[in-house]
Order: C-alpha cells, then sequence, then structure tokens
C-alpha cells in the first residue's frame, strides 16, 4: 500500500472506526460475503482489513468452525481491530507480498482498499494466489468520482481550503472507479472470468458536522487539517452542501461502487 495512504496515526484509525465505519462502510460487508461465497467453516482473508468491520462480519458467517484473518500494512488501524475482536487473527503485512501458502483461503475479500495499493496487479495476483479450488474472492473499489456529487463538492472545498494535494488526497479512494479499468487488471493479474457489477449504496451522516469530522480526523486529511482548518471546514461545506442535509439534519448521498468477484475453479 502506498505510504502516502497507509500511515493512520491512532487516534485517526479511531475517529476512522468510530466515524467513517458506520457512514461509508459497514452497509456493504453482506453484499461482499455474499459475492465470495462466505459460508459456514470457511477460512476467510480480509485484506485492507482497517479496523475490521468486514472480518467482525465474516466470522458471523463462518462461525466456530471457520476462521477469519485480516490484514494490513497500518499498525494504527490494527490497534483497533484487535481491540474490537480479539479472537480474530490480526496480521500486518502488505497486499502485494501477502505471507500465506499457496491456496489456504476458502474466499479473499477487500473492501475498499485496492486503489491505494502501489502494485495493484499484483496485489490481485496475490489474492488469486493464496485462494482454494472452489474459492472465491470479492474486490470492492468506489465508482468514479462524477458519480458521487457530493464528495466532487467536498473535495473542491478541500482543495481551495487546504491545497491541490490534500484535494489529490481525497480524490484517491475514487481512483478506480471505471469499471473496464479494474476488469482488466483482474485479466493482467490472471484472473479469469472476473464480474465487475456496479452496486448502488448510499451514505449516511448523522450529521454535516461528523461528515467534516470524519473526513477531516479519519484518514485522508489527517496531515492537511487542524482544528481551526475543521471548523473553516465545515463553515464552507455547511454553505455549500447543504442540498445533502435532510429535514432532520442527516446528511444523505448516494455513493456506488463497483464489485469484482471471481471463483477458481482449479
Amino acid at each position: 500500500m502506498s505510504e502516502e495512504f497507509s500511515q493512520v496515526s491512532d487516534q485517526a484509525a479511531v475517529f476512522y472506526e468510530e466515524f467513517l465505519l458506520p457512514a461509508l462502510f459497514a452497509q456493504w460487508t453482506s453484499v461482499m460475503l455474499d459475492a465470495a461465497n462466505v459460508g459456514p467453516a470457511d477460512r476467510v482473508l480480509d485484506i485492507a482489513c482497517g479496523t475490521g468491520v468486514l472480518a467482525r462480519a465474516a466470522t458471523e458467517r463462518v462461525g466456530k468452525q471457520g476462521e477469519v484473518v485480516g490484514i494490513d500494512r497500518n499498525p494504527g488501524m490494527l490497534s483497533v481491530a484487535r481491540t474490537k475482536a480479539p479472537e480474530i487473527t490480526w496480521q500486518e503485512g502488505l497486499a502485494e507480498e501477502l505471507p500465506y501458502q499457496q491456496e489456504e483461503f476458502d474466499a479473499v475479500v477487500c473492501q475498499f482498499g485496492l486503489m491505494y495499493f502501489d502494485d495493484q496487479r499484483g496485489a490481485l495476483a496475490e489474492m488469486w494466489r493464496v485462494l482454494r479450488p472452489g474459492g472465491s474472492i470479492a474486490v470492492a473499489v468506489w465508482a468514479g468520482l462524477d458519480q458521487v456529487p457530493a464528495y466532487q463538492g467536498f473535495n473542491a472545498i478541500v482543495g481551495r481550503l487546504f491545497g491541490a494535494e490534500a484535494e489529490r488526497a481525497m480524490n484517491a479512494p475514487f481512483s478506480l472507479g471505471d469499471p473496464a479499468t479494474l476488469s482488466s487488471l483482474a485479466t493482467e493479474a490472471g484472473i479469469p472470468d472476473a464480474r465487475v457489477v456496479t452496486h448502488r449504496g448510499t451514505t449516511r451522516f448523522p450529521s454535516m458536522d461528523w461528515w467534516v469530522t470524519a473526513d477531516g480526523k479519519g484518514w485522508l486529511l489527517e496531515r492537511y487539517v487542524d482544528d481551526a482548518g475543521l471548523a473553516r471546514l465545515l463553515e464552507r461545506a455547511t454553505d455549500v452542501l447543504a442540498e445533502y442535509v435532510t429535514a432532520d439534519g442527516r446528511v444523505e448521498f448516494a455513493m456506488p461502487a463497483n464489485l469484482l468477484s471471481a471463483t477458481r475453479t482449479s
């Protein structure tokens, strides 16, 4: 994973778990596990597991006879993950150099991590290498920024307030938004018959303050935004992004994702 996006402070990992996880990531766990055909007694690998929302959901699926392993480059994320679910095996490591033997897992999942890897094709090839015959992989990436006007507006504000580098960091999650690009990466990685399907999703924050705090403190903007900057970001976002605020003060907007899946036949 790129050094720029992988190094998260312990405090940012806590914000990520508390603010970003329920708004962005939790809704996708069932979709991911269904796509990877995860069932009882399976051995599952969650790559770029973050604080572990998908791994925790997988544990419920596989039951006591199964096993879930979460791997992430970032020790801050893993620290939170271990606190939340000490029964899961958490390991620090690289997606491009998985420390596992061939055909160790019944399912391999990667939820919104592939965009940040230095060698995306190599990471996909590693996922395929450790997958057992009959097993499936599922990899989710966000759709293109042009499909998420709420973040188009948010990221533009970030650029005006904190500069092009900060805006580029916020644009990174959408960098694999073209389904054809994702499909080509799978083919180049040696994954045959991969399918890419776009799924609708809805991002929900309890308030505008919650949204701004989540992105300002939860990961990508941590190095660019101090408390004073966070206040400026909230003021500007409140003015510019009012169309995404519901009558009761919540923030809601469409945020689709592209899901790549494949089953290994031999």
